[in-house]
């Protein structure tokens, strides 16, 4: 969906923005400098954007971001250590939460709806356990439970060939490991990639290899068990739509088959042709179907 469908009056500054033109803003919070950028329907409930393996604030598709913006107050979170905010990422899903949790504490946000994104579903999970009262709805997309399986595995062939691949140069990789191998879902990709470079001035410095690697320890802890398989699961109450392409090779679909089969309130939400990308190459379904599920009423049934 195109900036110039914002609403003139859904802005503070009274200007259309979108996650091509929002401005970056920072926040201190316990020692380090998070960077944000916030848009939408001012006085809705924030919905907080938590982001994928290496991804920075200009990895969200303007298709997906600026449709929900319409009826959203919109966040796009930067974690510790990637992009201009501070620190260092942590080496476990547990750390990113709190970072999470600093940064809504420094906001004020004392209630909001949490969009996780692969990595970003992980952190998403742990802060509805940790501070459940926080987090009103859940969307969990393109990612997996703790003590899931074959979680960013980036070593199997599958995906080896393209990051190895010395012609696949920052965005190109993407179109090649978030979409599917077939005619369709690659233009789709190509299509995702023109919209991220839309943006032009105020983006962030790409992630580097130490970013890579802290992110990666984080996945690997994430896939021990700890006690019971998936009891944590049976812990989160909240209302969540899980989403994934069926062809995902990053974190395949069977996980986000054990997070509906295990969450006690979800609703799974599967699309075909498509991989780790789903959300961007369907953005028009996806972002009905999440406007749907957090406009529901019901405070159980997710829909």
């Amino acid at each position: 969906m195109s900036s110039k469908q914002l609403d003139l009056e859904s802005s503070p500054s009274g200007v259309p923005q979108s996650a091509v033109d929002a401005p970056t803003q920072f926040v201190e919070a316990k020692g380090e400098r998070y960077a944000y950028r916030r848009f939408g329907k001012t006085g809705a409930l924030p919905l907080v954007f938590l982001q994928h393996f290496t991804g920075t604030l200009d990895n969200w598709d303007p298709a997906v971001v600026d449709s929900l913006a319409l009826e959203h107050d919109v966040i796009l979170f930067e974690s510790a250590g990637v992009g201009r905010s501070s620190g260092s990422v942590p080496k476990k899903i547990s750390g990113m939460a709190v970072h999470a949790f600093a940064f809504l504490d420094a906001l004020g946000i004392e209630r909001c709806d949490v969009l996780g994104y692969s990595l970003g579903g992980m952190v998403a999970q742990q802060m509805a356990l940790v501070r459940p009262a926080v987090l009103r709805r859940l969307i969990l997309v393109g990612t997996a439970p703790r003590g899931g399986e074959d979680i960013m595995h980036l070593e199997k062939p599958s995906l080896a060939k393209y990051f190895d691949d010395p012609q696949l140069q920052g965005y190109a990789i993407l179109q090649k490991i978030f979409f599917a191998p077939t005619e369709s879902s690659q233009a789709a990709g190509a299509a995702f990639i023109d919209r991220l470079m839309q943006r032009k001035d105020d983006r962030e410095p790409s992630s580097g290899a130490s970013v890579a690697e802290a992110q990666i320890a984080a996945f690997r802890e994430w896939e021990q068990l700890d006690g019971e398989r998936f009891a944590d699961l049976r812990k989160i109450h909240h209302p969540t739509l899980v989403v994934n392409g069926v062809h995902d090779e990053m974190i395949p679909v069977a996980n986000s088959y054990r997070l509906g089969e295990h969450l006690p309130n979800a609703v799974l939400l599967t699309y075909p042709d498509s991989g780790h990308g789903s959300l961007f190459q369907f953005s028009e379904s996806f972002t009905r179907q999440a406007e749907n599920f957090l406009a529901s009423d019901s405070p159980f049934a997710p829909y």
